[in-house]
């Protein structure tokens, strides 16, 4: 039996969704979706957790979106409440055997386990002199069906002087939201064994680590274990949007947490809805303020990518300067000129020096920068990609 408290949050959470009509189901649907929450709770809490696809479903019947952070934020807490209770185990245990590191050129791609992974750092298709920057992609989502990983190799090869890596660690994050919680730790630590390997070839400082949403806090995970394991920190983690749902500082699934990396920074693009909302890294940039619907976005789906395709756009050659933030409390305040300090890179130029909350203004479609070069951008629409 859960806790009474639990069932407390549980039926606010179920007012919550009658109140503001999140779900657009009948009202019939409505009462047995609320009869099933309280009563099944005990029963089968994880089930009663509504996962980030209903949250991408149920947003795009929100005009403004904020409505959806009381959503989320009970959500959070119930997912908090139930993880704590141990009542909840992954429905699938991670396979070291079944992940893969997927190496990226332009023209190929290359799938190595990560049992095997020093098999990728000796291939010849791998650069030890380059430096190797690492992607964990977010809820359902795979290396071989996913936006993120294909914009960013492109962009990352354009560059030239990267080893493109992906982590496919699909079949462990493509379950209920819950479950794939779970499984970020034990997949974090999975890639620190790889990681490892791959610093008996490549120095530890030309290592970078960058993970969006769920990929977000398996990237914390890996720098956390991999620190464990040899005593040394990753230089550079870069978190896009880190996921909200389950994961809180000093509870079951901390998730992200400054220390992991010797420098962490973090772009904030969904705010208190799917991403969380307070500082997470050294160093933490809120594009477009502290509210969950960037210029452009008019559903928390958009919003949560737009994290990523922010810094993709400073991948680019020429382009590193096109997000420029200044260290202040509030989006306002900033426009207005009340934050007197420099402006500095957010993405791929982040002075790894500094530390606070920056925020600044991006545009509503593409490029997203306010100081993006356009024209430049389409020069290098044909850059990083097969040219056979």
């Amino acid at each position: 039996m859960f806790p009474s408290v639990f069932r407390v949050y549980t039926f606010c959470l179920a007012i919550t969704l009658l109140a503001i009509g999140c779900y657009s189901f009948s009202l019939g649907d409505v009462g047995k979706s609320f009869k099933d929450v309280v009563v099944g709770v005990g029963k089968d809490v994880a089930n009663t957790i509504p996962t980030p696809e209903k949250m991408f479903e149920s947003s795009k019947n929100l005009i403004i979106g904020y409505p959806f952070e009381v959503v989320s934020s009970s959500i959070n807490t119930i997912c908090s409440r139930a993880l704590s209770s141990e009542t909840i185990r992954p429905r699938i245990t991670p396979d070291l055997h079944e992940m893969q590191f997927q190496l990226r050129t332009p023209c190929k791609k290359y799938n190595y386990s990560l049992l095997n992974a020093d098999a990728m750092w000796k291939s010849s298709e791998f650069d030890p002199k380059k430096k190797v920057v690492i992607l964990a992609t977010g809820w359902r989502t795979t290396v071989n069906e996913s936006d993120t990983t294909d914009v960013f190799a492109k962009a990352y090869n354009c560059r030239g002087d990267v080893n493109f890596v992906a982590v496919d660690a699909a079949n462990f994050v493509d379950t209920l939201y819950t479950w794939s919680a779970l499984n970020t730790d034990e997949i974090g630590r999975n890639i620190a064994i790889g990681l490892v390997e791959l610093t008996k070839i490549v120095p530890v400082e030309n290592i970078h680590l960058i993970g969006h949403s769920l990929g977000a806090h398996i990237m914390g995970a890996a720098g956390r274990n991999f620190f464990y394991q040899t005593g040394k920190l990753i230089p550079r983690i870069t978190a896009l949007d880190p996921a909200k749902p389950c994961f809180n500082e000093g509870q079951s699934l901390a998730g992200l947490m400054r220390g992991d990396a010797e420098f962490i920074d973090v772009i904030h693009s969904d705010p208190g809805a799917l991403g969380k909302r307070e500082p997470t890294g050294d160093i933490d940039f809120y594009p477009g303020g502290l509210g969950p619907l960037p210029k452009g976005c008019y559903d928390i789906g958009c919003a949560h990518a737009r994290s990523w395709q922010y810094y993709a756009e400073t991948v680019y050659p020429g382009n590193e300067m096109s997000y420029l933030g200044v260290r202040c409390s509030s989006l306002t305040q900033a426009e207005e000129g009340k934050c007197p300090g420099p402006k500095v890179p957010m993405g791929y130029a982040v002075p790894k020096d500094l530390k606070g909350n920056y925020f600044l203004d991006v545009n509503g479609e593409e490029p997203f920068g306010k100081q993006s070069d356009a024209a430049l951008l389409e020069s290098k629409k044909n850059c990083g990609i097969c040219q056979n």
